[in-house]
């Protein structure tokens, strides 16, 4: 599966993605305007600056205002979802939703990217082993 986000300031959103998750890029797909990023598990999630998004779909991307963000989200589900919500803390996300238990079975955390994209970093729950 592949995530393409429309972004302001492709530098910015790069910065962020590679300090939040470590994703190397697919050096086959790294263009001025549009770079892509390889998680562990496959697909990949690409950065398109806007002007570019646009002309490639035909229409404008909407501009998310301070402080709202996208109705999409990115779900990553990760080995270790403390050192995740680190990391893209440190890389300047904005919380949304904290870090907890949820009720599918996994722990999970929301953010906003630089341009107000929801990235959610999630770890599935210990299975426990049958006792004999």
């Amino acid at each position: 599966m592949q995530v393409i986000f429309a972004v302001a300031d492709l530098a910015r959103s790069l910065d962020f993605y590679e300090r939040a998750f470590g994703w190397p890029r697919n050096e086959q797909i790294d263009y001025e305007n549009y770079v892509e990023l390889l998680p562990p598990n496959g697909g990949s999630l690409g950065l398109y600056e806007r002007d570019g998004y646009a002309a490639l779909v035909g229409a404008e991307p909407a501009e998310i205002p301070e402080g709202l963000v996208s109705p999409a989200y990115l779900y990553v589900r990760v080995e270790d979802v403390e050192e995740a919500v680190r990391s893209i803390e440190a890389a300047g996300g904005r919380p949304l939703g904290e870090l907890a238990p949820r009720s599918w079975g996994e722990t999970a955390a929301w953010f906003s990217d630089p341009d107000g994209n929801v990235v959610a970093v999630a770890q599935p729950a210990p299975v426990s082993s049958p006792t004999t």
